[in-house]
């Protein structure tokens, strides 16, 4: 199954999804809680005689009044607009009959305010039914005050203050008024960009979880591109090798048994090198991280390194190469990926000398350089590019190298014969940090 990328959402535009059955059924206890206060508040107010306009109808009335302006809280999420709407007309309505309790209805009109800012899918409905609401309720202010001005002075007998009483009380009304409503309108906005800042986090983790994927699915290819690359060097290495000895055993069977039993005593050998690399490689597959091989780690027995080299020498020279092997500079300990990866390509290129070359003699020269190390293999061979035509061989060795960043070269020699270098970067341990 091929799992792509979520595609990236517009969030200027992000809408958010409705409430979940579990906030619905908040919304019932939280509406449930503001007709209790509602109720009580105004039995209270009624018992002490403290109506808010000075006078109120009959109990009965203030209660239907009450809990008329808060049931609509229970769908404030789900229908944020109406709701707002519905407080928002009833509240007025309240007021005109004078109810003796303003604190109930103030509550549920601040809920539904805060409502359609955290809930309202269409930001603009959102944006001018808030405002159209706040200036509606500040012109119903401005007539109750006109209201105030106009009728009878209040006596403000214990006034005290720098501000003439009937200022300070115009100037208080309308503070508590804005601190009310661009409370509502400042947290519900609050509440919505919250929300999208929520689904922005899932949307990245999210992307963050198809990322993980994409790179496990690919180290998992590159480990198969690892061992398909060692399961060629080895088979085709030995099983090369092996198959010259034979054929020469073989002819010198009955003429020269004693060296046909050195050939096939070379075959024996070989198979059971080429038997223990493939036991090391399916070691590797079968282990835990944690696990050890027996006689040493499973990564000891499937990563050769250029300490192994001499073995590839002898086994080369078993089919009658004439090998030259020479080091160049000061052996140091490299990494040990680049120095199986120098060991694999020299081990190609000689298996690519015995099985197409037609070669006579090898020359194989390891350099340690300052910053890298070389494996060099020329032979005096046809210097044919064939050898490259119908396998992975060479394409193989490129991979190895640019995992590492390093280069390779591969191509006929002038005159006679066929090159194979390849350039690894490596550290030098002496400037490694501490």
């Amino acid at each position: 199954m091929v799992t792509t990328a979520p595609v990236e959402p517009r969030w200027a535009e992000w809408r958010r999804q409705g409430p979940t059955p579990a906030q619905q059924r908040q919304d019932v206890w939280i509406a449930l809680s503001v007709v209790l206060g509602a109720l009580g508040m105004t039995v209270l107010i009624n018992s002490m005689g403290a109506f808010t306009f000075g006078g109120a109808p009959s109990l009965g009335e203030q209660l239907a009044w009450s809990l008329a302006v808060s049931v609509p809280l229970v769908v404030r999420r789900r229908y944020p607009l109406a709701v707002l709407l519905a407080v928002g007309v009833l509240f007025i309505a309240a007021q005109a009959r004078q109810t003796g309790d303003n604190l109930g209805p103030s509550i549920a009109l601040f809920l539904a305010i805060f409502s359609e800012g955290a809930w309202e899918r269409n930001r603009v409905v959102a944006r001018w039914s808030r405002i159209g609401v706040i200036v509606v309720m500040f012109t119903w202010l401005g007539i109750s005050l006109v209201k105030f001005l106009a009728g009878p002075s209040y006596p403000f007998d214990d006034a005290a203050g720098p501000l003439e009483p009937v200022l300070a009380s115009v100037l208080h009304g309308l503070a508590i008024n804005l601190l009310f409503f661009l409370s509502a309108y400042f947290f519900g906005e609050m509440a919505w960009i919250s929300a999208r800042r929520e689904a922005e986090l899932e949307h990245r983790a999210e992307q963050l979880r198809l990322s993980q994927a994409q790179n496990t699915r690919g180290a998992i290819v590159a480990e198969r591109m690892r061992i398909a690359r060692d399961l060629h060097d080895v088979v085709a290495h030995h099983v090369s090798v092996m198959g010259i000895q034979a054929g020469a055993a073989r002819r010198v069977l009955t003429t020269d048994p004693d060296l046909a039993g050195t050939a096939l005593r070379q075959v024996e050998e070989t198979a059971r090198v080429s038997i223990g690399e493939l036991r090391g490689l399916l070691g590797v597959l079968r282990a835990e991280p944690t696990d050890q091989a027996p006689g040493g780690s499973a990564d000891e027995l499937a990563s050769p390194d250029l300490d192994r080299l001499p073995e590839l020498v002898t086994t080369a020279r078993a089919t009658g190469l004439e090998v030259e092997h020479s080091t160049y500079g000061d052996p140091r300990p490299v990494p040990a990926g680049v120095s199986l990866s120098a060991y694999r390509v020299v081990q190609e290129a000689l298996t690519n000398v015995v099985k197409h070359a037609g070669a006579h003699k090898v020359d194989l020269r390891v350099r340690y350089l300052d910053r890298a190390i070389e494996v060099e293999v020329a032979d005096d061979g046809r210097g044919s590019t064939g050898r490259s035509s119908g396998g992975f061989g060479l394409l193989g060795m490129r991979e190895r190298v640019a995992v590492h960043g390093g280069d390779l070269e591969a191509g006929p020699r002038r005159g006679a014969g066929y090159l194979v270098r390849a350039t690894l970067p490596t550290n030098d341990p002496a400037e490694e940090p501490v």
